[in-house]
């Protein structure tokens, strides 16, 4: 019979991603965090932005605090998801340096998208002191980040402490870096030469 109804042209009831519809108005927010900043947020704006309904907001998000809240922890996710993708593209061959070269380069805003990221990052880091998941996530992501560093140290030869302090001085420099290229006080080009530098140096560092 389903076949039949179906052979007619009759509809056939479609199974709704729940998550990406909900992620597809995650990134409404994010649009409208970068270029107009968080305070711009509401439901009825990322409404706009997505071209849905503000009920349609409200379905999946009973609030702009539950809204944030997800589109928070989702810009984390994407992050670590694009540094992971170029760690993969570049393949399970490579140096320690290389291998932490692409690791901070994936944080640095070099293109339009790590950009979008990066300015929505900035405008979520204030909100993030107040609510203590989100600081959480963020911590998180900068604590695996300064572990597999860390890791890519020791593996050159780099003993402890100074695989760690040398680890969190590149964490700290790309963070600073991110800022700085949003401010247009480094350019994409400089701030990876600054990343590329100190790499060397903290490579040069054997510990011994």
């Amino acid at each position: 019979m389903q076949a039949d109804r179906t052979a007619k042209g009759l509809a056939v009831p479609r199974i709704v991603d729940q998550d990406q519809r909900r992620a597809a108005i995650a990134e409404a927010l994010w649009r409208v965090a970068a270029g107009e900043g968080l305070e711009a947020v509401s439901l009825a704006r990322v409404a706009r932005e997505a071209g849905v309904s503000k009920g349609r907001v409200q379905h999946y998000f009973a609030s702009r605090d539950e809204l944030l809240a997800d589109a928070g922890r989702r810009l984390v996710a994407r992050v670590r998801g694009r540094v992971a993708d170029r760690l993969a593209a570049a393949g399970p061959t490579l140096a320690p340096a290389e291998h932490v070269r692409v690791l901070l380069r994936g944080v640095l805003p070099l293109d339009e998208t790590s950009r979008v990221d990066a300015r929505v990052r900035s405008a979520f880091l204030v909100r993030a002191l107040g609510d203590p998941a989100l600081v959480r996530e963020y911590q998180e992501g900068n604590r695996l980040l300064v572990t597999a560093v860390t890791g890519c140290l020791q593996i050159h030869g780099v003993t402890e402490p100074d695989a760690s302090q040398e680890a969190r001085l590149l964490v700290a420099l790309v963070e600073g870096l991110e800022t700085a290229v949003l401010l247009e006080e480094e350019t994409p080009a400089s701030a990876t030469a600054l990343v590329d530098h100190q790499i060397a140096r903290a490579f040069g560092h054997t510990g011994q």
